[in-house]
């Protein structure tokens, strides 16, 4: 009988490392850092708060631009 010889795929080597780097970095801050603390959203939705924040008004646009 052959033994089975221990492969290391590339799942497994990008699963050491992802945990190594994060044993790493709780290490270094004391805490694992997180980089998504709050959603994003889109400029594409209307939003009038954010219209008023910006204050942009019709007033202020160029005359060629009011109609």
């Amino acid at each position: 009988m052959a033994k089975n010889k221990f492969r290391i795929t590339e799942k497994d080597f990008l699963l050491a490392n992802r945990k190594a780097s994060r044993k790493e970095e709780i290490a270094k801050h004391g805490k694992q850092i997180l980089f998504r603390t709050c959603t994003q959203k889109s400029k594409k939705v209307y939003d009038r708060k954010r219209l008023k924040q910006a204050g942009i008004n019709k007033d202020d646009l160029p005359v060629s631009l009011q109609s």
